[in-house]
């Protein structure tokens, strides 16, 4: 799934020693606020891993489109929803989109350069 939009707020780093595998982990929420629409949705979703968290660097006020997982666990017999990013696209297509509009916008044609002959008053 996907989503983009503005990112809002980013939360606090955690980090700690897997109880299992004694591997060191960390991990990292940010909100993101979609951009388009009337009514703007917001969606909380996490990165996790010190190497994603480098290599993704998100930033608040940063445009992106995040490509996430949902998936569900149970807890002492709840359940939780987890969203975990696996890819972070920047939007930097909104300046070279302005530039095609402008590209692709209705040329005007231009005046004929030619003049009919006398008694020719037929279009083609």
């Amino acid at each position: 799934m996907e989503f983009t939009g503005k990112i809002i707020h980013v939360g606090q780093k955690r980090g700690g020693t897997s109880a299992r595998t004694g591997n060191a982990w960390a991990v990292q929420e940010y909100v993101i606020e979609e951009t388009q629409g009337q009514y703007p949705k917001k969606c909380v979703f996490e990165v996790f891993g010190e190497d994603r968290l480098a290599q993704m660097n998100i930033q608040a006020g940063e445009e992106l489109t995040v490509s996430f997982d949902i998936d569900a666990r149970e807890y002492n017999g709840r359940w939780y929803n987890s969203i975990r990013a696996w890819k972070v696209d920047r939007n930097t297509a909104a300046a070279p989109a302005a530039a095609d509009t402008a590209a692709t916008a209705p040329q005007s044609v231009p005046a004929p350069t030619e003049v009919p002959a006398e008694g020719d008053d037929l279009p083609f």
